[in-house]
């Protein structure tokens, strides 16, 4: 089974938007390189950077996200930002008529979500975006890494990059120390 990754990029304090869903710069060093992540791709990032996100990318089968990111980014419009397949954690269906070609699954909680993401993720890995969707995964004992990309600004307030995690949850040293342009990638294995 693939490991299952939660991800995202945060501020130096934490968050991964603001109170009004707002990024800030967050998404900046994307766009501030002279290295394309993929061909054709607008993306643009340091060298450093580029040599850390394509494999990451290319490992993804799924992305697990909560009902809200899916409503603020409509799905991406049918097509994942990167793998095969996503899976929705949400009380409420997918869209009537939404796109119907696209390779989306809603699943009324964490548990059944992951369970979906690792059927259909086979040996690639499933990212789970983090947030409060993320935070229930990593409570509920089903994140196997944390994935950080940390930017330097602080935000003072807004979404946190955890959610409402429940307790501590003990991580080991960082396996993945990248220092791009105005980005820091850090991983870290979940400590078992």
């Amino acid at each position: 089974m693939g490991t299952v990754i939660m991800h995202s990029v945060m501020s130096v304090d934490g968050f991964i938007a603001d109170e009004k869903d707002d990024v800030g710069p967050l998404h900046d060093w994307y766009y501030n390189g002279d290295t394309p992540i993929v061909e054709g791709a607008r993306f643009r990032v340091s060298r450093a950077s580029a040599a850390y996100v394509r494999p990451m990318w290319a490992s993804i089968g799924v992305i697990v996200v909560g009902r809200h990111l899916f409503d603020l980014t409509n799905g991406w419009e049918g097509r994942p930002p990167t793998g095969d397949h996503v899976v929705v954690v949400s009380h409420r269906p997918k869209p009537e008529g939404w796109h119907p070609e696209a390779s989306y699954h809603f699943a009324g909680d964490v548990r059944s979500a992951i369970a979906t993401a690792r059927e259909l993720a086979g040996e690639r890995v499933v990212a789970v975006n983090a947030g409060d969707v993320g935070g229930q995964v990593l409570s509920a004992g089903l994140v196997d890494e944390v994935a950080v990309d940390v930017v330097p600004v602080v935000f003072g307030s807004g979404k946190r990059f955890f959610g409402a995690v429940d307790g501590q949850h003990l991580l080991e040293d960082p396996h993945v120390v990248i220092q791009g342009d105005r980005v820091l990638h850090l991983g870290y294995r979940v400590r078992r």
